[in-house]
């Protein structure tokens, strides 16, 4: 949801006054309902029965735009978390918490929650197709907290969904994504999307070439990875860092001659192979900008370019025919698709003579077009998506959900993902591309590493240039996620609340459970729940705090370096209670109890969706 000037009193408070009744049986959250403008025309709602952890709140206006306001006391409110938040993550005052969604803005969902971690306020919009507003923050004449939906004209009922009160976020968000899915079915998910990636944009940027790309291609398949990406810069025109030249999408002659023999001798190495494109840029250098230049009137957030109208037929035409003769000339396995939310320049605007439907219904045609025609040609098709386009609206298009960019940052990837897989229905979670310097001490290398571990890992640097340790840790590392990867990716996933930016992150499936940490944090392990657990330091400490429980002096620890070298043997006992284990940085100890846990059903308790 990015941020948007809106009309309007300055706050909440200030607002056409209405009736705000409780909601009848949801916790202490009143509503009110209007239509803009016509204070005479009452909407009817109604708010059904729990269903599934959801209850469906229905408004019908007979056609009109609806407002819809929610508001619950402060109590012990801590934070208001929804997909664009960013680094903003604690209580926002109502004068300045105002979004746009849609499909390619991100969803409007949000959930204030408190120091506890429970939840005071959960919603989303059924459709997250069309675009809205929302406005929300602390009312500071009513000691409340609001958010206040604007959702255009519809002529069925405008429908939003709410949770009741939950023990976290994580929680909350999960009826909602069964939810999402169940109207909404994802896109299929082939096995590459699920495996790590090698992308070459950090390694290279545009400095990119079939003889460079080759050289990383053999190692990176020999560490695990299922696909590379050639990102930005095969392309003619594609340098200088700016998208002055793109629109052509054919490939530069100089750095790839043969993109179609390149692509082939790629994927004989077992690796699928995906060609980054962004359809609806198009740069004034580009050979076809006299034909699209009047379909493009607005320009792009990205230097140089403009943005071609989704609203209009003809455009998406082209970009479904360029997306095709991509795949179906080069002989690649899917795209990466960047810039989407571009299209958002367009919301509210009519310069280019659209007059067919808004962006988020242009771009919902859009897509829906583009993969079908994709599919026809690449059965076990791959699309990235990327945040803030990565929301429940978009679960039909894509199956690589990428974090948004944040170079060498491991606590930005961390929590990127984490937000990402919160709402993500269907598709596979990917990290940002990890990169570091080749200066860098073994445990800054794991802690890239450790920060993409509860998503799919895409790596970005020079393998066939990496120091030997490095390489070490990075093989460790991408073995131990590909070992758990049902766990991280299918298991329940607990991290805790967002405004702490998640520093305690728990996955667990069956009777096994990865804990990663990444603060100064006690951590509680309950072998009462669990057989095995899996303690990952991405701390800046040399040692963790644990308190085992339930182990009944039977659990023993075994400690390994970022590297993977052992660094005791033989196993340590520990006794139940707390007490420090000395684990390096970058490091993982793996505790194991000798027995099942007795009288504890773990599988049923722990197994489930994340």
């Amino acid at each position: 949801m990015s941020e948007i000037p809106l009309p309007g009193p300055v706050t909440t408070a200030h607002a056409d006054p209405a009736p705000t009744p409780p909601l009848p049986l949801l916790d202490d959250v009143s509503i009110a309902v209007l239509v803009p403008g016509r204070p005479g025309l009452r909407p009817l709602w109604r708010l059904g029965p729990p269903l599934d952890g959801v209850r469906v709140l229905e408004v019908r206006a007979d056609g009109a735009p609806v407002e819809i306001r929610l508001s619950v006391p402060l109590g012990d409110a801590a934070g208001y978390w929804h997909p664009r938040g960013g680094w903003r993550r604690t209580l926002t005052a109502d004068w300045e918490g105002l979004s746009r969604t849609g499909p390619v803005d991100g969803p409007a969902v949000g959930c204030l929650y408190e120091h506890s971690g429970a939840t005071l306020l959960t919603f989303a919009v059924a459709d997250p197709t069309p675009e809205s507003t929302v406005r929300f923050g602390v009312s500071e004449e009513n000691d409340t907290h609001v958010v206040h939906l604007a959702l255009p004209a519809s002529d069925a009922p405008h429908r939003l969904l709410l949770v009741p009160r939950a023990p976290s976020v994580a929680a909350a968000m999960r009826p909602l994504r069964s939810r999402f899915a169940a109207d909404r079915p994802p896109m299929p998910v082939p096995e590459a999307a699920r495996r790590p990636v090698y992308s070459t944009w950090y390694a290279f940027n545009q400095d990119v070439s079939d003889a460079a790309v080759a050289r990383q291609a053999a190692p990176a398949a020999a560490l695990g990875c299922g696909a590379l990406i050639l990102d930005d810069g095969w392309q003619r025109y594609g340098n200088g860092r700016g998208y002055a030249g793109v629109g052509d999408w054919l490939p530069d002659p100089a750095k790839f001659p043969d993109l179609a023999g390149h692509v082939a001798g790629v994927r004989a190495l077992g690796l699928r192979y995906l060609l980054w494109v962004a359809p609806l840029l198009l740069g004034p250098e580009a050979d076809c900008y006299d034909r699209w230049a009047s379909a493009a009137p607005a320009a792009a957030t990205v230097p140089g370019a403009r943005v071609l109208d989704p609203r209009l037929p003809e455009v998406r035409r082209h970009v479904v025919d360029t997306c095709v003769r991509l795949v179906g000339t080069y002989g690649v396995d899917g795209l990466k698709l960047d810039f989407l939310d571009e299209a958002s320049v367009y919301a509210g605007r009519s310069d280019s003579g659209a007059d067919g439907p808004s962006v988020g219904p242009a771009m919902t045609l859009l897509l829906t077009e583009l993969r079908a025609a994709l599919e026809a040609v690449r059965p076990e098709l791959l699309l990235e998506l990327r945040q803030p386009y990565t929301g429940p609206g978009m679960a039909p298009f894509g199956n690589m959900l990428r974090s948004f960019d944040c170079p060498a940052d491991a606590t930005a990837n961390r929590v990127r993902t984490l937000d990402t897989a919160l709402l993500a229905v269907g598709g596979a979670v990917h990290s940002d591309m990890l990169m570091w310097s080749r200066t860098a001490p073994v445990a800054a290398v794991a802690r890239q590493l450790i920060g993409a571990l509860h998503a799919v890992p895409q790596l970005s640097v020079r393998l066939d240039e990496l120091p030997a340790a490095h390489l070490a840790a990075v093989r460790f590392w991408l073995g131990r996620w590909t070992r758990h990867r049902r766990l991280l990716l299918d298991g329940r996933v607990e991290p805790g609340r967002p405004d702490e930016l998640y520093p305690l992150v728990t996955a667990a499936l069956g009777d096994e459970c990865v804990v990663s940490v990444h603060g100064d944090r006690v951590v509680p392990l309950d072998f009462t729940a669990y057989r095995t657990i899996h303690v990952v330091n991405g701390s800046d400490r040399d040692r963790l705090v644990v308190e085992v429980a339930g182990g009944r002096g039977e659990v023993t620890a075994r400690v390994q370096a970022p590297d993977g070298r052992m660094m005791d043997d033989p196993l340590m006992p520990l006794p139940d209670g707390a007490r420090p284990l000395a684990v390096p940085r970058g490091g993982l100890v793996t505790l194991a109890r000798s027995g099942p846990p007795e009288g504890t059903a773990f599988t049923a308790l722990t197994e489930g969706p994340r």
